[in-house]
């Protein structure tokens, strides 16, 4: 039995095995997991793991690989959240903000949300002075940004990229 899972691409998705699912649980677990492991694990052959792989790859399933860093190691151990309201709503402004937000390395997320605020920024840095700096230097003077709210994160309790894959 498969299940359509969907995508970005397509409204209507993409059919996944049970192998196929445990295959992309066992990526999310280990990603730099050999073939010959991956295949043992979720019980095939390597070659048809191999195929699967590449192609929940082409299907877009798979987005790609990545390493996880140390923050604290690249002077980013500090993460914000800001809301940013924009002083209007229109298309142009929209996508203005959308591309400067999009270009600044200190950004991990950004996100259109509805409410009392139009974005939602997480973003990384070496500590309180850089986030003033920042704020007041360069997120205040994206385009169309009218007022923002800080909160500082005094503790991680969870982060991670792990998507739940449904086991049927």
């Amino acid at each position: 039995m498969t299940e359509k899972i969907p995508t970005n691409e397509s409204l209507d998705g993409v059919n996944l095995s049970k192998i196929d699912r445990n295959i992309l649980r066992e990526l999310q677990r280990e990603g730099r997991i050999t073939y010959s492991e991956l295949a043992r694990r979720v019980g095939l052959t390597t070659t048809p793991c191999m195929e699967r792989v590449k192609k929940l790859e082409r299907q877009g399933v798979i987005k790609g690989f990545t390493a996880i860093l140390d923050p604290a190691a690249l002077r980013a151990a500090l993460v914000v959240f800001v809301q940013i309201r924009l002083s209007r709503t229109s298309q142009d402004i929209f996508a203005e903000f959308k591309r400067a937000a999009a270009a600044l390395d200190e950004v991990q997320e950004c996100y259109l949300v509805s409410g009392n605020f139009d974005y939602l920024i997480k973003a990384r840095v070496a500590d309180m002075r850089a986030y003033r700096d920042f704020l007041g230097d360069t997120l205040l003077t994206l385009p169309g940004v009218q007022e923002s709210t800080s909160y500082v994160v005094m503790e991680e309790v969870k982060e991670t990229m792990h998507i739940h894959v449904p086991r049927k």
